[in-house]
């Protein structure tokens, strides 16, 4: 338990996505201007690309997350800790498939021929849908994810051995993100943006796993 605490601790602190979500992607794309977001990725294609790997090195540190908070919160109860697992994994998933649009869009730039093929036009046209779809899917794996913080701050409000304040910091953090993702959809033309800040709450308890982790007591039992 220990080990996986430090390494769920690491895992959160690592995660690259702040640098592709605060400084790559706002800097290439431009909303509403697809030709200037087309000149851009194509004049800075390596920037884009460190982009889409920030996103990948994300999903694989998402699957070592998962394995590690399900050791750690095994001992609360074993079926919420495996269903809260799975809800990561499964948001892991959509986000590698929503990921392969960046991939797709990477290439149709980059290839000199899909120019000649397309035209400028349809080009812009099919970089625009591929940035969407993938912005909707990565939003829609956003709120699996919540479904996950949800899960473990209960988890981590019943242990024990982490502090309780923990859980409700999760399950707000949890909150936020999932009306600052679903705001588009349900209220357009209320400002959330505020709500985005509470959503590095997680940070938070990765940097307690990360300090605190090596002196947690395992406990004795396991609930079902």
């Amino acid at each position: 338990m220990r080990q996986a605490a430090v390494i769920a601790g690491l895992g959160y602190l690592l995660n690259p996505v702040p640098y592709a979500e605060f400084f790559v992607y706002p800097r290439l794309v431009v909303g509403g201007h697809i030709e200037q977001t087309v000149a851009n990725i194509t004049s800075h294609s390596g920037l884009f690309l460190a982009g889409i790997f920030c996103y990948l090195i994300n999903f694989v540190g998402d699957i070592v997350i998962t394995w590690a908070l399900y050791l750690l919160l095994l001992p609360v109860n074993r079926a919420i800790s495996l269903l809260a697992a799975w809800f990561r994994l499964i948001y892991t998933a959509a986000g590698v498939v929503a990921m392969f649009n960046l991939v797709t869009v990477y290439r149709v730039l980059t290839t000199p021929e899909y120019l000649a093929l397309f035209g400028a036009g349809q080009l812009n046209a099919q970089v625009d849908l591929l940035l969407h779809s993938f912005r909707y899917g990565w939003t829609f794996s956003l709120v699996i994810f919540c479904l996950h913080l949800f899960l473990v701050g209960g988890l981590v409000f019943r242990s024990g051995y982490i502090p309780w304040i923990f859980g409700p910091i999760l399950v707000l953090d949890g909150l936020c993100l999932m009306n600052y993702e679903l705001q588009p959809y349900f209220w357009p033309n209320v400002n959330l943006g505020w709500l985005f800040i509470l959503t590095f709450a997680e940070l938070v308890f990765g940097l307690w796993l990360l300090i605190m982790g090596w002196r947690i007591r395992e406990p004795a039992a396991v609930s079902e």
